[in-house]
């Protein structure tokens, strides 16, 4: 049981990287090409995976939170205010 366990993981940790990967733009990508990458997750399976994951993986920019516009009614609006 715990076997399959660790099959299953491997195989879910491969196709993450994989799809990962294939998805990623090119201007993204570190360290290597990306078509470098993707044989190299193809052939080292999960171990292929992990290193895209750690190092050739980019890094997510955390997007500053927006705050929700605040709704202006037409008669306050000054841009529809000029189209009368």
């Amino acid at each position: 049981m715990f076997d399959a366990l660790i099959v299953i993981g491997g195989l879910a940790i491969w196709l993450f990287g994989l799809f990962d990967c294939a998805r990623t733009d090119q201007d993204r990508v570190r360290n290597l090409p990306k078509w470098a990458w993707l044989i190299i997750i193809i052939i080292f399976g999960s171990l292929g995976a992990i290193a895209w994951l750690l190092i050739g993986r980019a890094k997510s920019v955390a997007l500053p939170r927006r705050r929700p516009g605040r709704m202006i009614p037409p008669d306050d609006n000054p841009d529809f205010l000029k189209q009368l």
